[in-house]
């Protein structure tokens, strides 16, 4: 059975292996991109907070994903080459 990318990207393993990356990720890019505002006491942009998070994520949610579609893939290859 060939799975989706799609539906591998939001399956819970690979959600809750890309959630911790995501969350390293996107508080490095906060400080960097915000570092200024949160150290003047000025506030943050709250989109932008979100995004810096959710971006990490579907990279590190499609790779993962990605990366098991491809593990399938050769597993039936190797299966396939076997039974020959």
């Amino acid at each position: 059975m060939n799975k989706s990318i799609l539906k591998l990207t939001f399956c819970r393993r690979t959600a809750y292996n890309a959630l911790p990356l995501a969350m390293v990720v996107g508080t490095i890019l906060n400080l960097i991109n915000q570092g200024e505002r949160v150290l003047a006491g000025t506030g943050v942009s709250w989109p932008h907070v979100f995004l810096n998070y959710l971006v990490p994520y579907c990279v590190a949610s499609y790779a993962a994903a990605r990366n098991e579609s491809q593990k399938g893939c050769c597993n039936v290859c190797k299966r396939n080459l076997e039974d020959d």
